[in-house]
């Protein structure tokens, strides 16, 4: 039965809408969920490759179509990407049955973006509530670790006897303490033992870098949930909050950590209009705070239990490879009982491979991708995963050294550019004149004007009536009176107010001239500011282009590691936890041993073991068609092949216990070599040395 025939066929026999058609049972009974109304909690636990994306699109396009508000629906994933991809879905969905209104319709669904996206926006709608001006900028993690730096530096940290924690490891250390909404005490303890010995000196730095970030009016990523999350304390403001929407729906709840939950919780107490979408074997995302705790008891967290859906079909991998991963996952301690399935069938089992070492690791996966490559398969098809960044050395390596294209996912960011970043400096200062942390940038581009010299500029126009005036009234040294009178018109006209995306263009060609003298690289540079401004084309207003950009920043484009062309073909490397929610036709595992996965400091408490073996099994559930686990016998720990053959003799996994083995197919490399043509490496141990010392016996 062709899909049209089906889809008018479930018509007729349940008068329900043909959309509903291609869900399964499990996605429907999600979907369908209060039939449009506002009903209690409902968590949807959607296994990996359960379709979790395309069921959640489909409730809230139900939410529309049985009558739901889209302008009172609320809708926030982990990244601006993935909610605009949810919205696109919704609108297809809908206009099946409302036809061309359901554009008109779905364009109202306005409150869909990120936890921080959203808090942002709250924020400002509630600024003069909670005392705060609307228009505070936003610091990404680069400018919230200088202003942290500039603080530690004022309180005569950084000139201590023993040396005090970098300004990275401090925010560090503010942001566990602050999401995870855990005393400082335990957070050093458990995360940062190195620097429990700071304890009273790092209290009082945080509490000066809060006191400055108040005074400039800007607000850091942690801010934008612990805002949001104060304001929700306040019954009266979190009354009226939580009354703005109907439905709340949270995508990938597993990653959510305890401020977020105590912000839905304070949103929807009694968790009417409630639905959370996730799965609590993937999450793994501990070292940012994320708490596996919200999704294992949100049931039991309302007077009314919530009710749970499980999404077992998997549509992505084969039976035998879902056979190995929920052996895998099935010996966690505590976990939602779910069991995926596939119709996939396959005989070809998941592959436990025993290399000698990285090296030999490095050849086997170079010689068995380019096989597939030959059988047909893209080398975008296949993926190469790791528990950590390093592992991938040598592989690197002998990819290069065979001349196989690659890319690394993990590497620089957009936003990271110096350039890039000059540029968004000149205008969160213009936004903003109280943001020290920008002011400095930007005073420090012009030629003749250091650190001492941008205090005095940003000190005078504090102290003026006008910081544009404060700013012309400023005499400059002699080296930076050529360039000063530009930059003060520049300011004072994007201070005035010019027409957005003008302003941007116009920080561009000021900007240029530096370009040219501090980069070697201007050419390739420049590239990226052009297309800063498309970027910017996109956005209604310079405050909403710098909050969203800063939120949700895009890849790099001019990265010297960056992508190759989009019609070439390459190979994907990458950590597991870049991975997730990715898939590939088929996946190699590197180092699946004990010392890596787990890893050798990630196995201190039973929590941290847990998290461990569902990084393996997020690891396994990305591969839809072959599955290879390498086993090096022998590796380097990091950092340590540089000074000798100080190696370590590696086991198995233990996530992979002897019970389990029946699901894997075990091979040696040696062995597979020869098969294909390849001597096997000699066996027999020889020590010549002894022989040199015996010559001369």
């Amino acid at each position: 039965m062709n899909l049209a025939a089906h889809d008018s066929t479930f018509l007729e026999q349940t008068g329900q809408p043909a959309y509903l058609a291609r869900l399964n049972d499990a996605q429907r009974q999600a979907v369908e969920h209060g039939d449009g109304k506002i009903a209690g909690p409902l968590l949807v636990i959607a296994g990996a490759g359960s379709g979790k994306t395309n069921t959640l699109a489909h409730r809230v396009a139900h939410l529309i179509v049985k009558g739901a508000d889209p302008r009172r629906i609320l809708l926030m994933t982990f990244s601006r990407r993935a909610a605009s991809e949810m919205a696109r879905r919704v609108e297809r969905i809908a206009g099946e049955v409302l036809g061309r209104d359901a554009a008109v319709i779905t364009d109202a669904l306005t409150w869909a973006g990120t936890f921080h996206g959203i808090g942002a926006r709250l924020l400002r709608d509630y600024a003069l509530e909670i005392g705060l001006d609307p228009a505070f900028t936003i610091h990404d993690r680069e400018d919230s670790a200088d202003l942290m730096n500039l603080v530690r530096h004022e309180l005569g940290f950084s000139r201590t006897e023993a040396r005090f924690p970098t300004k990275g490891t401090c925010l560090a250390i503010y942001s566990r303490a602050v999401n995870a909404q855990a005393p400082l005490g335990e957070v050093l303890g458990s995360a940062f033992p190195w620097c429990a010995g700071w304890a009273e000196q790092l209290k009082q730095l945080f509490a000066g870098y809060v006191e400055a970030k108040q005074a400039q009016n800007v607000l850091d990523y942690d801010d934008l949930l612990l805002y949001w999350a104060q304001m929700t304390a306040e019954p009266e403001i979190a009354t009226h909050l939580g009354g703005r929407f109907d439905h709340v729906l949270v995508d990938e709840y597993q990653d959510t950590n305890r401020l977020q939950a105590s912000i839905l919780m304070a949103l929807k107490p009694d968790g009417a209009g409630l639905t959370v979408v996730g799965d609590d074997a993937q999450s793994i995302y501990s070292f940012r705070a994320a708490e596996v705790r919200n999704i294992l008891d949100f049931p039991r967290q309302f007077a009314r239990t919530a009710d749970v859906v499980m999404l077992e079909r998997n549509y992505r991998s084969t039976e035998t490879i879902l056979a190995a991963a929920n052996a895998v996952i099935g010996e966690a301690s505590e976990r939602f009982t779910k069991n995926l399935w596939s119709e996939r069938k396959s005989a070809d089992k998941p592959r436990l491979v025993t290399v000698r070492d990285e090296v030999e690791q490095a050849n086997f996966v170079c010689d068995t991708i380019l096989a597939e490559r030959e059988a047909g398969t893209a080398l975008k098809s296949q993926a190469v995963l790791f528990r950590a960044s390093h592992h991938s050395g040598p592989l690197e390596i002998e990819l290069t050294r065979r001349n196989i294209p690659f890319v690394k996912f993990g590497g620089l960011k957009f936003l990271d550019a110096a350039h890039v970043k000059d540029v968004l400096a000149v205008l969160r200062f213009a936004e903003n004149p109280r943001d020290r942390v920008a002011g400095f940038r930007v005073l420090q581009l012009l030629p003749g004007i250091g650190p001492s010299a941008a205090a005095q500029v940003v000190e005078a126009m504090t102290s003026a009536l006008d910081e544009a005036m404060g700013l012309a009234g400023w005499r400059p040294p002699q080296r930076a009176a050529d360039d000063w009178p530009g930059f003060v018109s520049l300011y004072s006209g994007l201070r005035a107010g010019a027409k957005w995306p003008a302003d941007l263009e116009q920080v561009r060609l000021w900007y240029e001239p530096h370009l040219e003298r501090i980069h070697e690289d201007a050419i390739t540079r420049r590239a990226d500011l052009l297309q800063l401004e498309q970027i910017g084309s996109g956005y209604a207003s310079r405050e909403r282009f710098l909050t969203e950009l800063t939120l949700d920043p895009p890849d790099a484009t001019s990265d010297q590691a960056g992508p190759p062309h989009r019609d070439e073909d390459y190979l994907i490397l990458s950590t597991i936890h870049s991975a997730k929610g990715q898939e590939w036709k088929n996946v190699f595992v590197l180092n699946t041993v004990d010392g890596c996965i787990p890893a050798d400091l990630g196995v201190g408490t039973k929590e941290d073991i847990e998290e461990e073996r569902r990084l393996l099994y997020v690891a396994m559930t990305r591969a839809k068609d072959n599955l290879n686990l390498v086993m090096p016998q022998r590796f380097f720990p990091h950092g340590q092949a540089a000074r000798g053959d100080r190696h370590v003799y590696a086991s198995r996994t233990r996530f992979i216990p002897a019970s389990i083995l029946a699901a894997f197919q075990q091979l040696s490399w040696p062995a597979a070599q020869a098969a294909q043509g390849r001597a096997p490496r000699p066996e027999v141990r020889v020590d010549i040395g002894a022989r040199m010392r015996g010559m001369w016996k």
